[in-house]
């Protein structure tokens, strides 16, 4: 395949340019709508008399009932002209009007268009034009399918194989508060409530802005142009010329999902490397408080890092970054408009800790790795999603550490991402990294694959190919592979088929190819525990499950093996990679596998040696030996008095990861035993474990003083503990004047430290209080309800209070956030995460038996993982608590 397609200027904006008469045409649709709206009273926009809607029917072979756009059509241009509404009409509806032109070749003949259109009213009936020589055929009728999101065009006669035309259209649509497509956040400023007109398009809601063909490999150029008041300012992919009505230059060649388009009254600071334009926006407040400064020092240095990474330039001549209050993802790698989350881009070097500054480098990190790896070069489908969250969660730690060189950031992917999700990955209802094309087909199925199996194992497998290729081998199959497909779409083995050939050039030697190595890590669920007999030098590998009585869901074609890349040390010294090809292998002399963690898999040793590793071993390995030991001893493999044991040495320890490890792993401890007896005890051995750790940063420092270390606590840092402190102590005057400090609150990773804290009291009244809270956006942002549930989840007085609001709630929430804006998979895994007893399952069961009709969204799967996870934690409690009792009571 080539290196992509371009269209000439000229084709572009072939009867496509909007004259003089566009503004009165769009106040003219917004009088149309305004009557539409007063003849009826839902909040649904209808269609016109020209456009009819389709009846409720059984599912049949018509394309309009498939949820793929057929092949027979592929665009090439849009040009978008919109105007969002920041005031409310009289009716309180916030809308925006638009019309759009796209102009598409025909592939192969056909008499039906089929195009995405979700929630808008056409105003105008769709025109057809055709652009070569033959006429444009009659459109016969118009039908719009809800269930799909299709607007059904049916021509009299059929289109030519080979010619381009061009389709318009008069829409309007609501600027809702849903957190997708073209949508509005609000906040109040200086006692003045203002209001945002944003977009979020990934994955399926760019039909929510205007018709178009709303799929990843349907790369097409985008002309925008934006209606808005003088006092606010247009942002989009590229540059515009500044005017009450914005028009921005023609996009590069680009996914609908990568499209972004603001209007708001937000300041911004900028700067200029190399020609190119960097720009933080943020509400006016913010950046006049200097909270953009620290994006804005770090994202040039990234930038030129993934340059010269990827060795391509960075292909656009600005990159925008801005922070919205409303936001429901994290980030957004919108390509040259990069939307986050406030908490994610804005620091405040008083009120910030240092977990929030590392967390505003890594997302810009990863937003911006993205700007190559997957905009310029585009995954086919979502099936592959994998790849292009993946790789981002890998290399954002590579970006960060280009930024911050002195913080060691590089080794925290072990915490936040591998350990993370071997959690997930070790349960039988987990999925593998890519699934077929055909099983992810609606956009709720859609929403599922943006899980951590995604991100996170995504992140962990590449790092590990990164490793056993050599980075240097690594990334010159990346730079080949960008450099082939750049402005173009491919699945995932056309990066395995360059990375083939940079091994290849490099006479680097491999057991097995990439693809075959890679195919048994990515089409198959789960890892392996690799088991090492140093008396023997026997090698084993087993799937790793959780409960070692499930089976998985699904069947692997390679019998759940793998190819495993074994680093490994003996007397202190590296030794060359071992290949572990089948079930069994040999080797002599073992110490400690899989160094520095590099490895998606467990290990597991005899008695004598778990003995000689809990001494003289690297940090890194210190906190892999502990979260190893723990979760073998979950799934039975070893004892868990063998587990605890590995927090003894942690009065001795300084390093953040191994104690970050062990906290990790004791807090499922805390989740099943603080109920019972066994939690006293518990405590008072940790109390024992954390006072010399204690005693030694008060000799170091002062706690006052910030240490130069970035992984040691500091005071900003100690906020959230101070809070959560105060909340349990107190009762609701303290309640409450957290309550005014949130609502008062200008920073937001401050408004987060309250918002989490308040979820800590511990009258049930409070709490019940606060959950009702989440269901009113005027208290508690749309955003930010699902962690505040979890949060409140996370309290041991609030779990079942919690999971009764969901249950209770359910339709309401699921039908009021729908599957895009709230994450209901994090929300069933926060709520029943304590679940520990047959009594508990039983509830879990039937919430999922009685909320069938309604649907679970984005969080099907969680459900059965979150059942799954039940069961092995009753079998645990079962087996484990006499002997977790003992040994807290008598440590040894």
């Amino acid at each position: 395949m080539g290196k992509g397609f371009y269209i000439s200027k000229t084709v572009g904006v072939v009867g496509i340019v909007l004259g003089a008469g566009a503004l009165v045409t769009i106040i003219a649709l917004s009088v149309v709508y305004s009557q539409e709206k007063s003849k009826n009273n839902e909040n649904e926009v209808k269609p016109t008399d020209a456009v009819t809607s389709a009846p409720t029917t059984a599912p049949s072979n018509e394309p309009w009932d498939q949820w793929r756009l057929p092949q027979t059509l592929s665009p090439q241009t849009y040009n978008v002209t919109l105007w969002p509404r920041l005031e409310p009409d009289p009716t309180g509806l916030y809308i925006f009007t638009g019309m759009s032109s796209v102009v598409f070749r025909c592939v192969e003949k056909t008499n039906l268009i089929l195009i995405h259109s979700n929630k808008l009213n056409m105003t105008k009936q769709p025109t057809l034009m055709a652009l070569g020589s033959k006429p444009a055929p009659i459109i016969e009728s118009i039908v719009m399918h809800t269930k799909t999101q299709y607007m059904a065009i049916h021509l009299k006669d059929e289109l030519t194989a080979g010619e381009s035309y061009e389709l318009y259209t008069e829409f309007v649509g609501e600027l809702a508060d849903d957190l997708g497509g073209f949508y509005r956040s609000e906040y109040n400023e200086n006692g003045v409530k203002k209001v945002v007109a944003t977009t979020q398009m990934q994955a399926t809601d760019a039909r929510k802005a205007f018709p178009c063909f709303d799929e990843p490999a349907m790369k097409a150029v985008f002309h925008i142009t934006l209606y808005h008041d003088p006092a606010t300012v247009a942002l989009s992919n590229v540059d515009s010329t500044l005017v009450t009505r914005t028009t921005f230059a023609a996009t590069e060649v680009m996914s609908t999902y990568l499209l972004a388009f603001i209007v708001s009254d937000f300041g911004f600071i900028e700067q200029n490397i190399d020609k190119l334009q960097i720009r933080i926006f943020a509400r006016q407040e913010a950046i006049n408080a200097g909270q953009g400064e620290y994006a804005l020092i770090v994202t040039g240095p990234i930038l030129k890092f993934f340059e010269r990474y990827y060795n391509v330039s960075y292909p656009l001549p600005k990159s925008d970054q801005i922070a919205l209050p409303d936001f429901n993802a994290g980030a957004m790698e919108n390509w040259g408009l990069i939307t986050y989350r406030e908490t994610a881009l804005l620091y405040d070097k008083e009120i910030s800790s240092n977990g929030n500054k590392e967390r505003i480098v890594t997302v810009i990190a990863h937003e911006l790795a993205h700007q190559w790896f997957g905009n310029l070069v585009t995954l086919r489908w979502w099936n592959d999603l994998w790849l292009n969250e993946g790789f981002a969660s890998y290399v954002e730690y590579l970006g960060a550490a280009e930024a911050e060189p002195d913080w060691n950031v590089k080794d925290l992917i072990v915490l936040n991402d591998v350990h993370r999700v071997f959690a997930i990955d070790a349960l039988a209802s987990s999925h593998p990294l890519s699934s077929k094309e055909e099983e992810i087909q609606k956009p709720e199925q859609i929403s599922e694959v943006f899980d951590t199996i995604s991100y996170s194992k995504g992140a962990s497998v590449l790092r590990m190919l990164s490793d056993f290729l050599t980075e240097a081998v690594f990334t010159q199959g990346l730079q080949t592979y960008l450099n082939y497909f750049e402005f173009n779409n491919t699945v995932y083995t056309d990066l395995w088929h360059h990375l083939q050939l940079a091994v290849d050039r490099n006479n680097n030697s491999l057991p097995k190819t990439v693809q075959e190595i890679m195919d048994r890590w990515v089409l198959q669920m789960g890892f392996p525990v690799v088991t090492i007999d140093t008396t023997t030098g026997q090698i084993t590998q087993e799937h790793f499950l959780l409960d070692p009585e499930t089976k998985p869901d699904r069947p692997s074609e390679f019998n759940y093996e793998w190819f495993v890349p074994i680093s490994w040390t003996k007397n202190e010294t590296t030794q060359p990679l071992y290949w572990l090809l089948n079930k069994n292998g040999d080797a002599d002399e073992w110490v400690l596998a899989n160094i520095n963690v590099t490895g998606y898999y467990r290990v597991n040793y005899d008695n004598d040696n778990w003995q000689r590793l809990l001494n003289s071993i690297p940090v890194i390995n210190r906190a892999q030996l502990i979260d190893d030991a723990f979760n073998l001893a979950k799934a039975g493999i070893i004892e868990t008095t063998l587990a605890l044991r590995t927090t003894l040495f942690l009065n001795s320890e300084t390093e953040y990861m191994p104690w970050e490890a062990a906290l990790d792993n004791l807090d499922y401890f805390y989740l099943m035993f603080d109920r019972t007896e066994v939690y006293g005890h518990m405590q008072k051995y940790v109390g024992r474990q954390v006072k010399d750790l204690f005693d030694y940063f008060t000799r170091l420092t002062n706690w006052q003083d910030v240490p130069q270390g970035h992984t040691d606590h500091i005071k900003a840092n100690l906020r959230s503990t101070v809070y959560c402190s105060a909340i349990a102590a107190g009762g609701e005057e303290e309640w409450n004047f957290a309550w005014e400090q949130f609502q008062n609150a200008t920073i937001a990773s401050e408004k987060d430290k309250l918002r989490a804290a308040m979820a800590c009291a511990t009258e049930p009244w409070l709490l019940n209080r606060y959950l009702k809270y989440t269901l009113d956006p005027e208290k508690i942002r749309k955003q930010d309800a699902t962690s505040t549930i979890i949060n409140i989840a996370s309290n041991v007085v609030g779990q079942p209070l919690a999971w009764d609001f969901v249950r209770a709630n359910w339709e309401y929430i699921f039908k009021q956030y729908g599957g895009g804006s709230f994450s209901f998979s994090n929300l069933i895994n926060g709520v029943t995460k304590r679940f520990s007893t047959q009594f508990e399952l039983q509830q879990l069961i039937q919430f999922k038996d009685d909320n069938a009709h309604i649907g679970f969204g984005s969080g099907s799967l969680a459900i059965q993982q979150s059942i799954e996870r039940t069961n092995a934690n009753i079998k645990w409690i079962e087996k484990n608590q006499k002997a977790v009792l003992d040994w807290f009571k008598n440590p040894s």
